[in-house]
């Protein structure tokens, strides 16, 4: 029977999301049952692209990349994969009437991670962020809003936003690995190099301006995604403090996280937060 092969296939969605995030992992928990699956499904799909581009350094990524995607592309049409992440992945796509210019958008960032390093400028960084980050939340969202292609209008720019300042947390804090090891410089107009307190500050900033505007979209999101979003969105906003605190010295050398007793702490609040009507 295809549903138990169905059914392996969201295992292992799920533990891609639990085994590669902790923190996204918790969030997701906290979303309803009803959506909780088709969120592990769309983690597992862009966690393994990630990777590719990523770790795979011993391994020719442009073969393993166009494999990754012309499987894709085959399992949205044939409706089935025997990769497991894809045909989790497509049942999502075609469930929520996912637009292809999402997922396509994505894996073209991903492409430009196997040839490109450096950012210089505004219009290169922002359609990577749209690419790596955005059309991310934007898929999401199409399962948040349950295909409701009303709400998701209402609520797209905020999504983009939020996605926009989850993903650039993710490179200052990353800061590090991305310059040394991936010989990567993402953010424009920046000497990695030389990385002092107002260019941190700067980033900082327009990091913040993103979480405001992404807020928004968060208080109007349906129940059954309000308080698992919102959950991701107090660790971010907690992982940003921390980095806004840390001397640009030491971003350079490190990587800020936080700590596992801290983020149960986060959880209890975002419930807190959930059951007081505060979101």
């Amino acid at each position: 029977m295809k549903a138990i092969f169905d059914l392996v296939s969201h295992q292992c969605s799920k533990i891609v999301t639990q085994s590669y995030s902790t923190s996204f992992s918790m969030a997701t928990k906290m979303l309803s049952d009803t959506i909780r699956q088709d969120i592990y499904n769309i983690y597992g799909f862009v966690r393994f692209a990630d990777e590719i581009v990523d770790t795979f350094h011993d391994y020719n990524k442009e073969t393993l990349f166009n494999e990754f995607e012309k499987e894709m592309y085959d399992a949205i049409e044939r409706k089935i994969s025997l990769n497991p992440i894809l045909n989790s992945f497509q049942e999502t796509v075609h469930k929520y009437n996912i637009h292809p210019e999402l997922y396509e958008a994505f894996m073209s960032s991903m492409k430009m991670d196997l040839y490109k390093k450096v950012y210089t400028t505004t219009e290169e960084y922002k359609e990577y962020i749209y690419g790596s980050a955005d059309v991310v939340g934007l898929m999401c969202l199409k399962v948040f809003v349950n295909g409701d292609e009303e709400k998701y209008q209402e609520l797209k720019p905020s999504a983009m936003r939020l996605g926009s300042a989850f993903q650039k947390v993710n490179f200052l804090r990353d800061l590090k690995a991305d310059f040394e090891d991936l010989n990567r410089t993402y953010f424009p107009g920046t000497d990695l190099k030389r990385l002092d307190e107002a260019s941190k500050m700067k980033i900082i900033k327009e990091i913040e301006d993103d979480f405001n505007e992404g807020l928004n979209g968060i208080m109007h999101l349906p129940v059954e995604a309000k308080f698992g979003v919102y959950t991701a969105y107090i660790y971010y906003r907690k992982l940003l403090n921390k980095l806004k605190r840390t001397p640009s010295l030491e971003i350079k050398n490190t990587r800020i996280r936080v700590p596992n007793y801290q983020k149960v702490g986060l959880l209890a609040k975002s419930y807190v937060d959930y059951r007081l009507n505060m979101i």
